[in-house]
């Protein structure tokens, strides 16, 4: 909540300085969001290359076909809810909000006092690949030094985004304010803020209530019951902003709903790092705002959506646990596959942040629907207990 709270300060901040501060000053913080910017830049195949290498490596393997129910029912959660929020987002938006695009209307344009390109290692794709070379190759040979390093890496970028990156993001973003503001584009922004944020927590408030419903009359429960139960969990979730941190309260939630406890023991703790069906409802009706806002970008077809929703739920296995750590994560694929520039991307970061704590928490509560589909599965198998056993 404190990083919100920066974050909306930035905001005010860019506004007051883009308005009435002197040329000079809009230029510096100018280029502080400048350098800022090609430190991302530079982070991101690294994020990509060791936290998806780690989060591949330490899948459980002894859990055999239940291992492999809970990652297809997580995922297949995770592609429907961004689908289903492309569609609601790209046929509201244009709707609701302002259809004046982020057009440069003064025609003036900053410069920054020092330029300073910092280039990745490698490309984006690149990254992806090889971390499914290395996961599923240490996975497959349980090479513990390969594990270690791709561990220790991971760790070494979670300390960077959660010391370095994370900390400078409200002056990243004044910096895109005070841009927009000298330009006359920010006022038309601002009107959109509201409109897509209040449209991202509806939304997962209408994908939670899709799982629930569905799962309740499949198995024969009622879905107030199992949505009343995971409520702890949800509320938790908003006030923690953290999956990891709400793993007991969701644990003994989904226990409540009936779970048995080796299932709930394996699948919500597993849920919790690949089932992020909020996150990506967010990233995806955010990423569709801000292609209406800008003039250089349209809105694809479904068609040509698809295949970003897809890798998003990829990408986002193991996504770093600092606030934030989502959209940086899909900050690739919005520059590889969207076209985002630096305004785009700071706009996606501000938007994701400031309702960070409600997706985390349709993440945690969405994976309690996921534990009793599983929970089902294993009892309807032969050997459940054995399955147990091995969850356990």
């Amino acid at each position: 909540m404190k990083l919100i709270a920066k974050l909306l300060a930035g905001i005010v901040l860019g506004l007051l300085i883009g308005l009435y501060a002197p040329e000079w000053m809009a230029r510096l913080v100018f280029t502080a969001k400048a350098l800022i910017g090609q430190l991302i830049t530079f982070t991101i195949p690294l994020i990509i290359l060791f936290f998806i290498t780690s989060g591949i490596a330490s899948l459980p393997k002894n859990s055999g076909r239940l291992l492999g129910q809970t990652v297809a029912l997580s995922y297949g959660s995770t592609l429907m809810a961004g689908t289903l929020a492309f569609l609601v987002a790209s046929h509201f938006i244009p709707l609701l909000a302002s259809t004046t695009a982020m057009t440069n209307q003064e025609g003036v344009k900053l410069a920054s006092y020092l330029t300073l390109e910092i280039p990745p290692l490698f490309g984006v794709m690149t990254a992806l690949a090889t971390a499914f070379v290395f996961g599923i190759g240490i996975s497959a040979t349980e090479s513990h030094d390969l594990r270690n390093v791709a561990d220790q890496g991971r760790d070494i970028i979670d300390r960077l985004l959660a010391k370095v990156l994370i900390p400078l993001l409200p002056l990243y973003i004044a910096g895109v304010f005070v841009e927009m503001t000298v330009e006359g584009t920010v006022f038309t922004t601002l009107k959109t803020f509201g409109v897509v944020l209040v449209m991202a927590i509806l939304m997962h408030w209408l994908w939670l209530s899709v799982l629930f419903v569905g799962t309740g009359l499949a198995l024969g429960r009622s879905p107030a019951a199992l949505i009343k139960n995971m409520l702890p969990a949800y509320f938790t979730a908003v006030g923690t902003m953290s999956s990891a941190a709400t793993i007991p309260v969701a644990l003994r939630a989904s226990k409540h709903n009936g779970v048995s406890d080796g299932i709930a023991n394996f699948t919500v703790p597993l849920c919790a790092t690949i089932h992020l069906c909020g996150s990506t409802i967010t990233l995806v009706t955010c990423a569709t705002a801000v292609m209406f806002l800008s003039e250089h970008l349209a809105i694809p077809s479904l068609s040509e959506m698809l295949p970003f929703i897809m890798m998003l739920g990829v990408v986002m296995i193991a996504a770093p646990g600092a606030p934030g750590g989502g959209v940086m994560s899909a900050l690739g694929l919005l520059t590889s596959m969207l076209g985002f520039g630096d305004a785009s991307i700071a706009l996606m970061i501000a938007l994701y942040l400031a309702q960070d704590s409600f997706g985390t928490a349709a993440n945690v509560t969405g994976d309690g629907a996921i534990a009793l589909w599983v929970d089902r599965f294993a009892k309807g198998q032969q050997g459940a207990p054995a399955l147990e056993q091995d969850a356990a």
